[in-house]
Formats: C-alpha cells, sequence, structure tokens
C-alpha cells in the first residue's frame, strides 16, 4: 500500500491538511491509500477521492459523500481544496496540484503498484476493427499458452471470465484497478482497445504497453476532435517518439494511407525491429496477405507470409475482405509478443465476434445479420460484404446517434442508398437530440444519391418497426442488415436507457413471419407492396 505523502511525490502534488481542527490533526499524509476513483459514490474505505473540475460542476462538490464513504484524501486543484475546506467537518488531506486531470493516471498506477508492468499490455487503436482484432488476439494468445485479459467495447474477461464495460476504455482509476485484479488473478498478457478520446483525455496514462497496434482511420468522432489532424494525433500518441505512453513495439496496418503515416511515427527514434507492417495484397510489408479465398458461410482462408519469408495458412470464420486484414493484424500482434504463431493461427480460426456481421438464424430463407457499423467507411464495408454473398437484394437499416459527429450523417445515408436495394432509416441512439432532426439529415444523404443509383428509400421512426418492415421486404436469397448497435442491448433516448437488442429483435420478427407465408416469410398486398414507413 502507498502513504498518501509517498503518492504526493510520486505526481508532484503537496499535501494540504484541511476541514475541521486542522491544526490537530496529526499525519494524516502517512496514511495508507488502498484505492482511488473519480466518482464519489464509488468510493470505499481508503480510497483517494478524485476530485476533478468539470465544465459545469467541480468534482470537490461531492466531496461530502466521498468523506461518508471512506475516503482519506483528495486529489485535485486549487478550487477544490478550498471547495473540500468548506466541506469537511475533520481535517482530510488534499494532494493539490495545478492540473489534477493530468496526473490522474500516475496517481492510479501508483496507487495499485504499477499493475502494467507485470503483463505484457497490447493497445489496440483505429476507427474500425479494434473489438474484432481484440477478439482474434485474445483466441491466438489462449491457443498460444497465455493467459488473458481483455478490455474492450463490448466486455472485460480476465481469463475467459465476463465482466461488463461501460467505455471503450476504462478512467484510469478502473483501468489500473483492473490491471491489479487481472495480476492477482495469474494474467500475463492484457489486450484491450484503446479509443483516441482514451487517448486524448488520458485514460489509459501510465499503463505500459508492451505491443501498439493500429488498424486505420476513417470518419469518427469529428465532433470530439477539430479534424482528421487531430484525431489521428490522439491516435498517435500511442506510437510517437516524444509520448509518455509511447509502446516499446508497433504493429501497423498499412492498407491506407493513415497506416503509411503512423508506421512513419512509430519508427521515429526506434530500431527498425521494433515496427511490423501489415498489408492485405501489397508488397513491402513486414506481414503480408498473398492471396485469399473466400469460403462457405462466410469462412475465409487466406495465406500469410512473414517477416521471415515463410508463410502461413490460416482461417478466419468472419466474412468480408477487411476480416482477412483484421486476421493478419492479430496473428502479428501475437508474434510480436513472443507467442508461436501456428498455435495463434489455429486459435483465431473460429472467433465469432457479438454484433460484428452476426448473424441470426431462426430457419427463415434468407440471410438476417446485425453489425455495429456506426462510421460511412464501416457501413460500406459491411454492405459489400454482404453484397457479395448474395445473388438477392440487401435491406439495410440504418440511423445515426445522437450528440456524435453530425457531419457523418448525411454520408451514412448516402453509403445505404448507393449500396442497398432497401434503406430503411430509423432511430439509433438519438440521446438529447430530436431525433427527427438525425433521420432528416441522414436522409438527406441517401436521396442526394440520383434515382438510377439506388435503392428504396423508407422512413420509420420506431427501431422495432424499422426492422419490421426490412424482415417483411425480405425475399428467399435476400440479405436484412440490422447497422449500427450491434452487441448493445438498450436505445437511450432522452438520457434513459430502454431496453432494446438489435439481436432479439431481429429474432423475435424473424419467428413471427417465419410462418407467416408459405415461402417463410411475410406475405406481400394483393398490390405487391409491403407495409411500412413513408417513402
Amino acid at each position: 500500500m502507498t502513504q498518501i505523502a509517498v503518492l504526493a511525490d510520486a505526481i508532484g502534488a503537496h499535501v494540504e491538511i484541511v476541514g475541521g481542527d486542522a491544526t490537530g490533526s496529526g499525519e494524516p499524509e502517512r496514511t495508507a491509500v488502498t484505492g482511488i476513483d473519480l466518482r464519489a459514490q464509488g468510493i470505499r474505505p481508503g480510497d483517494v477521492f478524485a476530485a476533478l473540475p468539470g465544465a459545469r460542476t467541480h468534482g470537490a462538490s461531492y466531496v461530502g459523500t466521498a468523506l461518508e464513504r471512506g475516503a482519506v484524501a483528495v486529489l485535485t486543484d486549487a478550487a477544490g481544496r478550498d471547495l473540500v475546506a468548506e466541506e469537511a467537518s475533520a481535517p482530510v488531506a488534499v494532494l493539490v496540484h495545478p492540473d489534477p486531470r493530468a496526473v490522474l493516471g500516475a496517481a492510479s498506477a501508483t496507487v495499485y503498484g504499477h499493475p502494467s508492468r507485470s503483463m505484457q499490455v497490447i493497445g489496440i487503436t483505429g476507427t474500425s476493427g479494434k473489438t474484432t482484432t481484440s477478439y482474434l488476439v485474445e483466441a491466438g494468445l489462449v491457443a498460444a499458452g497465455r493467459v488473458v485479459g481483455l478490455v474492450g467495447t463490448v466486455e472485460t474477461r480476465i481469463d475467459g471470465i465476463r465482466l461488463p464495460s461501460t467505455l471503450t476504455t476504462p478512467e484510469a482509476p478502473q483501468l489500473h484497478a483492473l490491471f491489479a485484479t487481472m495480476r492477482e488473478q495469474g494474467v500475463d498478457t492484457v489486450v484491450m482497445e484503446v479509443s483516441s478520446h482514451a487517448l486524448a483525455l488520458g485514460r489509459v496514462d501510465a499503463t505500459d504497453f508492451a505491443i501498439g497496434a493500429f488498424t486505420n482511420l476513417s470518419q469518427d468522432h469529428l465532433d470530439f476532435h477539430k479534424d482528421f489532424d487531430d484525431y489521428f494525433a490522439a491516435k498517435a500518441r500511442l506510437f510517437a517518439a516524444d509520448s509518455p505512453i509511447r509502446a516499446r513495439r508497433a504493429v501497423v496496418c498499412t492498407d491506407d494511407a493513415w497506416g503509411h503515416r503512423m508506421a512513419d511515427v512509430a519508427r521515429a527514434g526506434r530500431d527498425a525491429a521494433d515496427v511490423r507492417t501489415v498489408a492485405t495484397g501489397a508488397s513491402g510489408a513486414d506481414w503480408t496477405v498473398v492471396d485469399e479465398t473466400p469460403g462457405r458461410a462466410g469462412v475465409q482462408e487466406f495465406s500469410l507470409a512473414d517477416p521471415d519469408g515463410g508463410v502461413h495458412r490460416a482461417t478466419v470464420a468472419l466474412p468480408g475482405r477487411y476480416n482477412v486484414t483484421n486476421a493478419a493484424l492479430a496473428v502479428a500482434i501475437c508474434a510480436a509478443v513472443g507467442a508461436d504463431v501456428d498455435a495463434a493461427i489455429r486459435g483465431i480460426a473460429d472467433v465469432a465476434v457479438p454484433g460484428r456481421v452476426e448473424r441470426v438464424d431462426r430457419g427463415q430463407d434468407f440471410l438476417a445479420v446485425v453489425d455495429y457499423a456506426h462510421k460511412p467507411a464501416a457501413l460500406e464495408a459491411v454492405i459489400g460484404t454482404l453484397r457479395a454473398a448474395t445473388d438477392g437484394r440487401v435491406a439495410v437499416v440504418v440511423g445515426a446517434g445522437g450528440d456524435r459527429d453530425r457531419t457523418k450523417r448525411p454520408i451514412m445515408g448516402e453509403v445505404a442508398a448507393r449500396g442497398a436495394d432497401l434503406v430503411v432509416v430509423t432511430d439509433d441512439n438519438p440521446r438529447t437530440e430530436n431525433p427527427a432532426a438525425i433521420r432528416a439529415a441522414v436522409l438527406d444523404g441517401a436521396h442526394g444519391v440520383p434515382r438510377t443509383e439506388r435503392g428504396e428509400i423508407l422512413e420509420i421512426a420506431d427501431r422495432a418497426a424499422a426492422i419490421d418492415a426490412a424482415v417483411a421486404w425480405a425475399h428467399p436469397g435476400d440479405v436484412v442488415l440490422v447497422a449500427g448497435k450491434g452487441h448493445e442491448t438498450g436505445q437511450e433516448i432522452e438520457g434513459v436507457k430502454h431496453p432494446f437488442d438489435d439481436r432479439e429483435v431481429l429474432a423475435a420478427t424473424l419467428d413471427k413471419y417465419r410462418t407467416a407465408g408459405p415461402d417463410g416469410h411475410h406475405p406481400p398486398a394483393a398490390d405487391g407492396s409491403y407495409h411500412g414507413g413513408n417513402a
């Protein structure tokens, strides 16, 4: 355990005793600290309460709750110290720092004994493919004999045991506490998704990354980042020579121009052997996919050339060329941490990823799929994959999230309209925005595609009804794609999360229509039309 005074020295803070009769308080700075938390309601006895300044409210405003729950110290700034002095009825140690957010990662790592140093931590960043690549790496490492922890969008797992996830990357106190738990349970390798928000906001600060991996970059989060260069710069914190969280080694996919740029960033100031590149069908990379063979039911085989000239035959049970790229990247990452390559390849062969091109089969005679694609490039890729897998028509149910990047909404509509025979524009997670305004932006993009180049367009606000309309439309051999929410189990409207799982709703809708007509789907009306929505 770490004493308050030792923690203060580690992060460059000074300790002040405030509240109550501070003059007769003894030496609280020698008190041992057992944990740290940003949330007053999450404090346990022996914890430090990290009271950060916020846009509307200072975290120190909640210090009363934190102290009642057993906080032994508060990390905050000068303004927060003054609030603590007003609120505290008994003396409390305050670690005062001009920018407590900047040292939160270091404080958390110190409190928990720098657990990431005891494991090989793999950070995977990029716009698309983080989740799939993480699952593939986890499976490859387990097959190679590693004890693995997984931290990601869908879930957190410790040696295969599932814990819930709320953020792609947790806040620093939760992350380092999680690392400590993983260390205690014998984990030797951690695979984690690292979002641009986490990198920009310091959530992964003081993490010792053995490997930094990069998938790709395309439009997303431009509500948070001012432009693509700012977005790239956030991702580059995992690779840049002047970054305090620079990974010791890097594995970078160079299938796009951003990947080439990131590889250059990663190479600066380090040995060439510490950076490995991965490419699909391009020469010059260290790891190269030299051929691909799409198989039945989305299973794909490919050959992967390694940096030493060897060629490995591999299989991935996920459709789409981008998943061959994800699999190749996963193998290269496993190799970079010293895992046996052939064992890793066997491990990735039959991995399924929740909400990523996830099939929902209720005995219907057409393909029904749920996918997390909520960015234009990801949506385009999954539509293209499904289009290539069928001779039939394609329906897409799509929307866009509220309180997020508004510029991508019309692009989502355009991509869907160009790729699908039927586009049903619906609500995603409106959050605090007007859902109709979000749909209108998506529809503007869809209707901007010339009629001769697009499919039919419907607007159905209710997401369940939108899924119903797409299923009712489908004929044998068609494809229905429900895009945007993937593994999510709720729909957020006006700050309230309502239970909603696309997979469950789609399954129930398929059951509803399975026996409705002789061909297993909802029969059309006498005029050949189907129900639902407005053209």
